[in-house]
């Protein structure tokens, strides 16, 4: 299993739900998966899209505070979305990630599907938030 791969499904899955607020999350995830998509992959990714949606607000809010001269609303859809993924992971999540691995992968991620100042970005709202320990 690659969870890299079940990170890519669930931004992919968060895409989607931004641009289609009606969509279902299982059916949001569902369409973003390939045929390949092994079990693991699937219940990681099922876990962490359900757990981002579960806990939306407060992660906007989290986002929200590092990012300086930008709203959520106003965050290019990519960036937002690899961005809940990481807070997500890093605070949220049963097993939380390492901070060097959530941040590593986000940014790796932001490289594949985001503009050329989406991973600078990420990194730095990412950087901040853990720096000033946010745990709350």
């Amino acid at each position: 299993m690659t969870r890299r791969h079940a990170r890519e499904l669930v931004l992919k899955s968060l895409f989607q739900i931004d641009f289609s607020k009606d969509t279902e999350p299982l059916q949001a995830f569902a369409a973003s998966k390939e045929e390949s998509v092994s079990e693991d992959e699937d219940a990681y990714g099922l876990t962490m899209l359900d757990g981002i949606l579960s806990n939306l607000s407060e992660i906007d809010e989290k986002i929200a505070g590092y990012s300086i001269d930008w709203t959520i609303d106003r965050m290019p859809a990519v960036d937002r979305n690899i961005l809940r993924i990481a807070v997500y992971e890093l605070f949220y999540a049963t097993e939380p990630l390492a901070v060097s691995v959530a941040i590593n992968e986000a940014v790796e991620v932001a490289k594949i599907y985001g503009t050329d100042e989406s991973a600078k970005f990420i990194n730095g709202v990412l950087g901040k938030m853990v720096r000033n320990n946010v745990s709350d």
